[in-house]
C-alpha cells in the first residue's frame, strides 16, 4: 500500500513521467509480459491523483542497455526535465530500469532532491530529500550495477573458457572459413587465396605497405573483404586495394595460423587499444592452416613498425621514397647512433641540394645540432662503392632476376585468369536461373534477364582487362631474350646511371646490398658502410668548404687573368678563358663584365693600366698639350701616322705625336668636342 502523505499539491501540478525500458530488442520481442507490466504501471499515477493528460510515457529507449546514457535519448530528456522542475514524480516498475550505472543514478537522485521530485516503483514511494529514502535508493542503485557486473562476469568467464580451448567462434577474415565441424580452413576459392598470397609476396619484396597498394593498383588486382554487418554479413566481396585493407591483411594473426582472443581492450570513455602480443588473453599458435608462418608474421610487424615515421628507434630503416637522397632511411649518426634526417633545398637554378642532419638533440632537448653533412659527395662515394662491389656478380644476379620475373608474371597471369573464371561462372549461373524462370512471370524474368546481362558485361570487362594486361606485360622467355638480358646487366654501371633509373630504384638496389651507413664529420667525413652479411667498408672524404670558399674563384684562374691583362682587353680575356675551359667560382663562363668586376675586386691591373705605365696617353691629354682637335687625332690614327691601341670597346690610348707629325698639320679643333678618348 502506497502512502500519499508525501504527495503535495505542488507535485500534482507538475507532470508524471513513466520510464519504460528493455535492455535488448530480443527481450522486447520475447518478453511481452514484462513490457506490458511497465506500461500498466501508469495506473499508479492515476490512483495517486495525476490526470491522464499529465502522464508522459517515455519508451524510446527500448532495446538499450541501462549501463550508459549515450544512446538513451528518453533518459536524457527525463534528466533535463527533472532539472528544469517540470516533473513531480518519476515512475518505473523497477528502479534498475532507470539506470544501471552509479554515476547516472546518483546524478538523477541529486536533481530529484533539488527539484523536490518523487520516485515511485512497485516497492514504494521515495522522497530523495529524506535521508533514509535516499540511502535506500543509493543501495538499490549500487545493487543494480553490481547485478549487471555479475551477469557480465559470468558471460565473459564462459566465453573466455571456451576461447582458451580454441572453440570460441569469431568472425574470420577473408581467405579463411569454418568447415561443418567448426575447424578453420583456407578458403577453397582459388582467386581469394591467390590475392592474399600476392599481398604477402609483394610485402616481402617491397617491404612497404604503401608500395604494395601501388603495385596492386597498377596491376588492377582487387582484394577480398568479408562483410561483418548488414544483410550480407559473412559474405565475401571484392574491393580495390587500399592502404587500410592491405594493413588489415598484414596485421591479422589469423593469416599466420594463430588463434587469439583479447587482442584489444576498451575501457569506458576510452578508444579501443591494441595490446602487445604477450598481453593477449588467449594465444594458440599453429591452431589452423595459414598463409604465412608465425616467424614471417613477426618479421612483417617489425618492418611495419620501422616504416612508421614516428618510430624513434636508433637503427630504424625507413622504406625508400621518391627524393634523390640515396641513403635516406639507412643513415646513422656516428656521434649518437641515431637515425639521420634528410633535408631538401631547391636552388634558384632548379637543382635540389641534399643535406643529412642529426636533429634529435635539437628537437627533443633543445640542444645543438649534432652534425650535418652535405649529401651529394657522400651519395656519389657510396654509389661508386656499390657499383664496384656488384659488378663481378652482375651475371649471377641477372639469372636470379630473370627467374623472379618469370615467377611474378605467372602469378599475375593466374590472378587474372581466376577473375575471368569467376566472372564466367557467375554469368553461367545467372543464365541457368533465367532459363528456369517462368516466362509468364515477367516481373521475375525481366529481373533475372537484367542480372544475366550485368554478369555478361562483367565477364567481358574481365576478359578485356586480361587481354590488355597480356598486351602490356609481354614477357619473352625465349633463350634469345635471356641472353639479351644477361648481356644488358653485365654493364651494371650503365644500368645504375641510366636516365630512366629512378632514385627509388637505386635505393631499392642499394638496400639489397647495404644494411646501413654511418657518418662522422670531423676534419674529414668518415663513412662506414655495413654490408649485408657483416662485412664493412670505410671511406674518408674531404670536408666540404664553406659557401664563401666554395664559390671563390681559384687562384690559378686569377693568375691567368693577371697574365692576360698585360696584353688583352677584358673582352678578349673572357674569350680566352672560356676557350681554355676555365670557369668562375660559381661555375659559370666568363664575360667581359665579370672579368672587370673580378679584376677590380682582386686589384689586378688591367690592360689600360699596363699601357699607361708604358707611357701611352689619352686623346684628351694630346689636345691639352698640342691644341690639335679630336678629328685630327682620329685621322692620324686611321692613317697610321699615330700609333694607337684600343683598351676597351670604344676607348684608345696613343703614343704622344712627334714634332714631325705636328709640323705637318695646323693646330685646329673640332667644332663639337667628342667624348671619345
Amino acid at each position: 500500500m502506497i502512502t500519499t502523505d508525501r504527495i503535495t499539491a505542488g507535485h500534482l501540478k507538475r507532470k508524471a513521467y513513466l520510464y519504460v525500458r528493455q535492455s535488448t530488442l530480443y527481450q522486447t520481442e520475447q518478453n511481452p509480459e514484462s513490457l506490458q507490466r511497465q506500461y500498466d504501471f501508469r495506473s499508479q499515477a492515476l490512483s495517486l491523483g495525476w490526470h491522464e493528460d499529465q502522464i508522459v510515457t517515455l519508451d524510446e529507449d527500448l532495446g538499450q542497455s541501462g549501463a550508459e546514457t549515450t544512446r538513451r535519448t528518453d533518459f536524457q530528456r527525463l534528466v533535463a526535465d527533472v532539472g528544469l522542475g517540470q516533473v513531480g514524480i518519476v515512475l518505473s516498475l523497477e528502479i534498475s530500469r532507470l539506470a544501471r550505472n552509479s554515476a547516472d543514478w546518483h546524478r538523477l537522485l541529486e536533481l530529484c532532491a533539488m527539484t523536490d521530485t518523487l520516485i515511485l516503483d512497485e516497492d514504494g514511494l521515495y522522497d530523495p530529500n529524506q535521508f533514509n529514502d535516499r540511502l535506500l535508493l543509493g543501495l538499490r542503485g549500487t545493487m543494480s550495477e553490481a547485478e549487471l557486473h555479475f551477469l557480465r562476469a559470468r558471460l565473459y568467464g564462459g566465453k573466455l573458457n571456451k576461447a582458451r580451448r580454441g572453440e570460441l567462434r569469431t568472425m574470420l577474415p577473408a581467405g579463411l572459413i569454418y568447415d561443418p565441424q567448426g575447424h578453420v580452413l583456407l578458403d577453397p576459392d582459388r582467386q581469394i587465396q591467390q590475392a592474399i598470397h600476392k599481398v604477402f609476396e609483394l610485402f616481402e619484396r617491397l617491404r612497404s605497405a604503401w608500395q604494395v597498394v601501388c603495385e596492386l593498383q597498377r596491376a588492377e588486382i582487387r582484394l577480398p573483404v568479408r562483410l561483418r554487418t548488414g544483410p550480407q554479413a559473412g559474405e565475401t566481396i571484392w574491393t580495390d586495394a587500399s592502404l587500410s585493407r592491405v594493413l588489415h591483411i598484414l596485421k591479422n594473426p589469423r593469416y599466420a595460423g594463430m588463434y587469439f582472443y583479447g587482442r584489444t581492450r576498451q575501457r569506458k570513455g576510452v578508444s579501443v587499444q591494441t595490446l602487445p602480443a604477450d598481453q593477449w588473453k588467449v594465444r594458440i599458435p599453429d591452431a589452423h592452416p595459414g598463409y604465412i608462418t608465425w616467424e614471417q608474421f613477426e618479421a612483417n610487424q617489425q618492418i611495419l613498425a620501422q616504416n612508421d615515421p614516428r618510430m624513434k628507434s636508433k637503427a630504424a630503416r625507413l622504406p625508400p621514397r621518391e627524393g634523390p637522397a640515396l641513403l635516406q632511411g639507412i643513415l646513422l649518426c656516428g656521434r649518437c647512433g641515431r637515425r639521420m634526417t634528410v633535408y631538401y633545398q631547391r636552388r634558384l637554378s632548379g637543382k635540389v641540394s641534399v643535406t643529412y642532419s642529426c636533429t634529435y638533440e635539437s628537437k627533443e632537448r633543445g640542444g645543438k645540432l649534432c652534425q650535418h653533412v652535405p649529401g651529394r659527395g657522400v651519395d656519389q662515394a657510396v654509389s661508386r662503392l656499390a657499383v664496384q662491389a656488384l659488378t663481378p656478380e652482375a651475371v649471377d644476379a641477372a639469372v636470379a632476376v630473370f627467374e623472379e620475373l618469370k615467377r611474378r608474371n605467372a602469378e599475375l597471369a593466374a590472378l587474372y585468369q581466376s577473375q575471368v573464371e569467376r566472372a564466367r561462372q557467375e554469368a553461367e549461373s545467372a543464365q541457368r536461373q533465367f532459363f528456369l524462370a517462368n516466362p509468364e512471370n515477367r516481373l521475375v524474368a525481366d529481373n533475372l534477364e537484367k542480372r544475366w546481362n550485368d554478369k555478361l558485361r562483367a565477364l567481358a570487362e574481365a576478359e578485356n582487362a586480361f587481354a590488355e594486361w597480356k598486351e602490356k606485360n609481354r614477357f619473352d622467355v625465349s633463350p634469345v631474350a635471356r641472353e639479351d638480358l644477361l648481356r644488358f646487366v653485365r654493364d651494371f654501371p650503365a644500368l645504375w646511371n641510366h636516365p630512366q633509373t629512378t632514385a627509388r630504384d637505386r635505393k631499392q638496389m642499394l638496400r639489397l646490398m647495404i644494411q646501413d651507413v654511418t657518418l662522422l664529420r670531423e676534419d674529414d667525413i668518415h663513412v662506414c658502410v655495413r654490408w649485408r652479411g657483416g662485412a664493412t667498408s670505410e671511406l674518408h672524404l674531404p670536408a666540404p668548404l664553406p659557401a664563401s670558399e666554395s664559390r671563390r674563384t681559384p687562384q690559378a684562374v686569377l693568375d691567368r687573368i693577371a697574365e692576360l691583362a698585360e696584353q688583352h682587353t677584358d673582352e678578349q680575356i673572357a674569350e680566352i678563358l672560356n676557350r681554355e675551359g676555365l670557369r668562375s667560382g660559381t661555375g659559370l663562363p666568363f664575360t667581359d663584365e665579370s672579368v672587370t668586376r673580378l679584376r677590380i675586386a682582386k686589384r689586378i691591373p688591367g690592360y689600360y693600366d699596363h699601357l699607361r705605365r708604358a707611357g701611352m696617353v689619352t686623346s684628351k691629354e694630346i689636345r691639352a698639350r698640342t691644341g690639335v682637335g679630336e678629328c685630327t687625332i682620329r685621322e692620324w690614327r686611321r692613317s697610321g701616322l699615330l700609333r694607337a691601341i684600343r683598351y676597351s670597346r670604344k676607348r684608345w690610348l696613343y703614343d704622344f705625336p712627334g714634332q714631325e707629325i705636328l709640323s705637318q698639320h695646323p693646330k685646329r679643333r673640332h667644332a663639337r668636342p667628342r667624348t671619345d678618348n
